[in-house]
């Protein structure tokens, strides 16, 4: 197998709290990153999930960052890039998912299809990105399989394949039925899901297996086989590639159950790194010329070290630690001399790295998220989504003698996307405007000010909720006076400088639509405005 061939990347997404951060950590457990769950390889006293490397994180036991965990399982090199999973997701979320093959949707067995799980699965939908489906918490009490199975097929409109099926549900369920081996994996509980679950695999027909479970249970499970096998579905390999079957295993993260069937099944149906669309074309990965785009940028991962990362997804050829490229965003050749391949907070140096590998660069101010390293120039990706942000508030800074500081961090936390600044006509330029997809990153922007900065500051709501952008005919309208804008409309601009307008409500958005219909709005900046 060579270096692409064996390469698996993929992102694991989830409402908050159905287990997408504890499905990692047991990845990493099964693939050998870890040797016991929670704990970090080198670091084996530290308790925190491995992926949550931010103290915020740690805190308050969700994900709020993306990370990128790399290990190796029977001969495959998996990138496994950890997303928020927090209801408050920013926009880093999606950019991550620029960057995988597939996905690993994980779905709470109790409550099915959550409002999380519908709006992400619409971005890898958009994006065709296979889907690998995990029905976890079947260890308490759930819904009914085929109920699960069937409102995949409802509200997604995906083709479901249930890959394996589960032998009893809550405090019954014992293991699951692998449907395309016709072997029966029978669990045994760990302490606290610390090491590998024992299991047992036998014929569905062994004794032992009606014995261990309840009548009803062993009645409804082999019912539930026996009418999954007449409807006669075939597994097929094209339609999961396409985004149009999704594969679905069963288990329990927590308890270890299924783990192993789903990884395993995950390496060997899902797809090595395809090719990307760039400026010239379609970009083979096989293609002999070194090809990424930055689809991350983090800033002080590590206290110790004090710097910044981006985070660089392979697209072709081969990349070597002290290759020179071309970067997009200022014109120049630069050299990639500090490369590194993160854990969590821990860092090792990469010399090589192949297509769908993700590779952290340290150092480069001037790269920004979204820009092209390559050794053919005519290579462009235009690869990260855009999104209109949705809150927006004021943050002061208190402390005047701070002041240095507080924009160094707020610069920062800018450049890595965790907020968008703007600026409003008019308004006091020291103080600046935020605006971002979720309310949760300012929260985060506080938190990383002081923690990593060592600067206070205050938040203060602002009155709009939409914020269009002008094309240059709209803007010279709008710039004479002369057009009443409405109560709390105002003017402003984006970082580059593209002509903006604010609104508080959707009626306000509305009314000024239909009163001024030579004036177009647009929920991005044009390209070229």
């Amino acid at each position: 197998m060579n270096e692409i061939a064996r390469r698996r990347t993929f992102a694991i997404i989830s409402h908050p709290d159905a287990g997408k951060t504890t499905l990692t950590e047991k990845l990493l457990l099964y693939g050998g990153a870890l040797h016991l769950a929670g704990t970090v390889t080198a670091r084996k006293n530290q308790r925190a999930t491995a992926s949550d490397w931010m103290e915020l994180e740690k805190k308050r036991g969700i994900s709020i960052s993306s990370t990128v965990l790399q290990f190796d399982y029977n001969g495959f090199r998996i990138n496994l890039l950890d997303t928020p999973g927090h209801r408050d997701f920013s926009e880093d979320t999606y950019r991550v998912l620029t960057a995988v093959d597939a996905a690993i949707m994980v779905i709470d067995a109790g409550k099915g299809i959550e409002a999380q799980t519908l709006k992400l699965f619409e971005v890898c939908r958009r994006r065709h990105i296979p889907i690998f489906t995990f029905m976890n918490k079947m260890d308490r009490p759930s819904r009914e399989p085929l109920e699960l199975i069937d409102e995949l097929e409802k509200v997604l409109g995906l083709k479901p394949f249930p890959v394996n099926w589960p032998m009893g549900s809550g405090k019954d369920f014992r293991g699951v039925y692998d449907r395309l081996t016709k072997q029966a994996h029978m669990f045994e509980r760990t302490p606290g899901g610390a090491f590998r679950a024992p299991v047992e695999v036998s014929d569905i027909n062994d004794r032992h297996i009606k014995d261990k479970m309840e009548p009803v249970s062993y009645r409804n499970f082999i019912e539930e086989v026996g009418m999954l096998d007449l409807a006669g579905t075939e597994y097929s390999a094209e339609e999961v590639l396409a985004g149009e079957t999704t594969p679905v295993f069963f288990g329990s993260a927590v308890n270890n159950f299924g783990i192993q069937l789903m990884l395993d099944g995950f390496v060997e149906h899902s797809a090595a790194p395809g090719p990307r669309d760039a400026s010239i074309g379609s970009i083979s990965p096989e293609l002999p010329a070194f090809s990424g785009f930055i689809f991350k940028i983090q800033g002080n991962m590590n206290p110790r070290h004090r710097d910044k990362v981006a985070f660089v997804r392979v697209c072709s050829g081969k990349f070597t630690r002290d290759m020179n490229v071309h970067h997009s965003g200022t014109g120049k050749t630069v050299r990639l001399s500090n490369s590194n391949k993160l854990f969590g907070q821990e860092r090792e140096t990469v010399d090589e790295a192949w297509p769908g590998d993700i590779v952290g660069l340290v150092g480069h101010q001037e790269f920004q998220i979204g820009d092209t390293l390559t050794e053919n120039p005519a290579i462009v990706f235009d690869e990260i989504p855009r999104f209109p942000p949705e809150c927006f508030t004021f943050l002061y800074n208190p402390i005047p003698s701070k002041f240095k500081p507080f924009r160094m961090g707020l610069e920062q936390l800018i450049l890595e996307g965790v907020v968008q600044q703007f600026s409003v006509k008019d308004a006091p330029s020291s103080t600046p405007l935020l605006a971002a997809v979720g309310p949760l990153q300012f929260e985060v922007t506080q938190y990383r000010l002081e923690a990593e900065y060592g600067v206070q500051s205050k938040l203060e709501p602002a009155p709009w909720q939409f914020v269009r952008w002008l094309d240059k005919e709209g803007a010279a309208l709008l710039a004479g006076g002369s057009v009443h804008l409405g109560d709390n409309v105002r003017l402003g601009s984006d970082p580059a400088g593209n002509p903006v307008i604010f609104f508080p409500t959707p009626w306000a958005l509305r009314y000024f639509s239909d009163t001024h219909k030579k004036i177009n709005l647009f929920e991005l900046a044009q390209r070229g405005v």
